[in-house]
């Protein structure tokens, strides 16, 4: 796919892309170009947009009464990790850009390309967690749940 493989990323306005379209340009990037993408200065900006997007995709429904916090340490190389914080609550879901300090239930680690590919619903976790791509601390049954939270889309 020639095409996609000349998309300009550095230009591409995350905040316009649809999830369908979102999810099907990362199934069909080569490996190497979403690393490459991610391991750059742009990978704060997708990773806010991302996250921004939990809150419109969750599904309340789904989560019930629950109340949990979620800790996401995103890697991209010797970096220090991005951190976000998701909050399940009431019926919502509350993100913050930062480690607020609170004691998680569940911390989610894995490197950036990783993640993309599991929020845009190109991976799926157990098998990112048994390949050792995705590392749990905590609530192992929150994080084999997680997904049913949110309308993750296909690609």
């Amino acid at each position: 796919m020639a095409a996609l493989d000349d998309i300009d990323l550095e230009l591409l306005d995350f905040g316009t892309v649809e999830p369908k379209e979102f999810a099907r340009i990362v199934r069909d990037l080569p490996a190497r170009r979403i690393a490459e993408f991610m391991n750059g200065a742009q990978r704060r900006r997708v990773l806010d947009e991302v996250f921004h997007r939990m809150g419109t995709l969750f599904k309340p429904e789904s989560a019930g009464r629950r109340d949990a916090l979620i800790r996401w340490r995103i890697t991209a190389g010797d970096e220090a990790p991005d951190v976000y914080e998701t909050h399940i609550a009431n019926g919502a879901c509350a993100v913050t850009a930062e480690d607020t300090g609170r004691t998680p239930q569940l911390t989610l680690t894995m490197a950036a390309p990783d993640f993309l590919k599991l929020v845009s619903g190109n991976a799926s976790g157990p098998a990112l967690f048994f390949t050792r791509k995705l590392k749990v601390q905590g609530d192992i049954r929150l994080a084999g749940g997680l997904t049913y939270f949110f309308d993750i889309p296909k690609p």
